[in-house]
């Protein structure tokens, strides 16, 4: 089976942006590759996908940090930069989840802990950070599960 791994689909996406003259595209790629690139040299490891993923979905917390932060200070011509970024970035990230997904996983990591109270919140979002990685905002994910165990 010839997969491309995440790294190489965006090496090439780099290429074609470069040949189609898309500068704000290739500007964003290349950061996504220096923030792979960047972990592969200090840890001394090649990325696998699911590494290569969670680099971007913290690209994608970055960004949406920024954009709270930007409006929060009137800047919106910079917040509509960072919302483009995410776009570009959002492009090699897996499917994300639905609403009704998210909290069945919730639920359902919520029963499979035996969770009850805020204090055991982190039992489940172990649970659940592998399966929601990169498919689901996780600050979002936490209220939800905060909200969930509140009401126990």
């Amino acid at each position: 089976m010839n997969t491309v791994s995440l790294k190489q689909r965006i090496q090439e996406d780099m290429k074609s942006a470069m040949k189609a003259g898309q500068k704000v595209r290739l500007g964003v790629i290349r950061l996504m590759l220096a923030a792979i690139k960047q972990i592969e040299v200090d840890q001394r490891i090649v990325l696998d996908d699911a590494q290569a993923t969670a680099v971007l979905d913290k690209m994608l917390k970055q960004r949406r940090d920024s954009i709270a932060q930007y409006s929060a200070a009137g800047r919106a011509d910079l917040a509509d930069v960072e919302s483009a970024e995410i776009v570009i970035i959002q492009e090699y990230m897996p499917q994300a989840l639905t609403d009704g997904e998210i909290d069945a996983l919730v639920g359902q990591a919520v029963d499979e802990t035996g969770a009850s109270a805020i204090a055991d919140m982190g039992k489940v979002m172990a649970l659940l950070k592998p399966k929601m990685q990169g498919r689901a905002d996780m600050g979002a994910v936490s209220a939800l599960i905060k909200a969930r165990l509140a009401r126990h």
